[in-house]
């Protein structure tokens, strides 16, 4: 008789090592699809602030050459003004600088 109950004690402990098995099992493919899941929502974050970022610095490059476009237009529209205002003294002017740059360039 008590074979018969160390037997079925055994199974009884046999039964509750598998389904302890199965739970661990089970619970390890919960984490893991659980981390899976922040893993995709992290993918998902770092590329919405990167295109963030990369928008942020696009527009702030479009700024700066906008400026730099707009200060190059006021200076060149500058030198057109002043070549307009006295003409002699700017083919002077080119002309001397002409010849400082020429003796430059011999030494």
């Amino acid at each position: 008789m008590e074979a018969k109950s160390n037997q079925s004690e055994y199974d009884q402990v046999k039964a509750d090592l598998q389904a302890l098995r199965e739970d661990v099992a089970k619970l390890t493919k919960s984490v893991a699809d659980g981390q899976k899941s922040n893993i995709s929502n992290l993918r998902d974050e770092i590329r919405r602030e990167s295109r963030e970022a990369l928008d942020h610095v696009r527009q702030r490059g479009d700024e700066a050459l906008n400026q730099a476009r707009d200060a190059g237009s006021k200076a060149v529209h500058s030198v057109e003004d002043r070549i307009e205002e006295r003409p002699f003294l700017s083919i002077i002017i080119m002309f001397l600088a002409g010849l400082l740059v020429g003796k430059m360039l011999d030494r």
